[in-house]
């Protein structure tokens, strides 16, 4: 609400005499990642769980004017937005600035939030946002508060899961006495720039199928219970057999992950969303009906 008075304050040329900035310490140094927000790419620094944040806030003050206030604060808010309008904040700190007073001249403050526990992504999904941002706010008694807010993007690297538990996938899908093929993959988890490889083994054709095809699909799930909605995208797919194969045939399959935009596998976060993802094969006969079979794969983040 702040926001959006000041917003309509500085439309009608009401707007406050003071300009708040934040600069982060080691901005020049830290990773950088371009995130869609409101229709418009954005520049945003990465952070991982662990590293400080902290920087600096400048308070610039118009040439003879003065602004009274009753505290400048600055905060570190994680915060999951879902986007049928629920907003849920997992953290919130808050750094005191400065005592209640008047500016009358531009002013700077460093903050330092040193031991802030990032354990989660941030993720810009279908009806989800996870997002982490630093909020300054000039508060003021009598006027709307002065509030500007810097997105920051985390991202995690995870651990390999142990050999054992990255078997390969091996199944067999079928219709009886029409279709019986086996699909194997080498693995059940990958990293985000990993290459899926596996091979379609065709064991019994009596369908005259046109051509193959694998996609990769994303599973978003926003709440739980009876309020649980899924939401699914195709991130990919492509052809991998024209055709129709005859029996014993195998088909070779090769996908390089690195060029699709993927986050990893997230499972119930904070208890408000999950991301899946799944390997779909398809089959497509002559007249255009389709056969499939899904299975999920988990992806995990190997490094920044």
């Amino acid at each position: 609400m702040d926001r959006l008075l000041s917003r309509a304050s500085a439309l009608v040329g009401l707007g406050p005499a003071c300009t708040p900035s934040i600069t982060i310490a080691d901005a020049e140094s830290r990773k950088k990642v371009q995130v869609m927000k409101d229709g418009a790419q954005e520049t945003l620094l990465v952070f991982t769980d662990k590293d400080p944040v902290k920087g600096e806030v400048v308070l610039k003050m118009d040439a003879g004017k003065r602004v009274e206030h009753i505290g400048v604060k600055v905060e570190f808010i994680g915060q999951i937005e879902m986007f049928y309008g629920n907003m849920h904040e997992f953290i919130a700190m808050v750094r005191d600035l400065d005592a209640p007073g008047e500016l009358t001249s531009t002013k700077s403050y460093a903050f330092d939030f040193e031991n802030v526990d990032k354990q989660y992504d941030s993720y810009n999904g279908i009806n989800v946002k996870l997002r982490y941002f630093l909020r300054v706010t000039v508060t003021r008694q009598y006027s709307p508060n002065i509030v500007h807010e810097l997105d920051l993007w985390v991202k995690n690297v995870n651990q390999a899961p142990p050999p054992e538990m990255n078997s390969s996938i091996k199944m067999e899908v079928g219709i009886e006495d029409c279709l019986h093929i086996e699909f194997e993959y080498n693995r059940s988890k990958y990293h985000l720039k990993d290459v899926v490889i596996g091979k379609i083994y065709f064991l019994l054709v009596r369908l005259k199928i046109k051509h193959m095809e694998i996609e990769i699909r994303k599973r978003e799930s926003t709440g739980s219970g009876s309020d649980l909605y899924n939401e699914s995208e195709t991130i990919t797919k492509f052809e991998i057999m024209d055709g129709a194969p005859v029996r014993a045939e195998s088909v070779p399959v090769r996908l390089f992950l690195s060029g699709f935009d993927l986050t990893p596998t997230y499972r119930n976060v904070n208890n408000k969303f999950s991301v899946k993802y799944y390997l779909n094969l398809v089959l497509v006969d002559e007249e255009d009906r389709r056969y499939f079979k899904q299975q999920e794969i988990t992806l995990w983040r190997k490094e920044l």
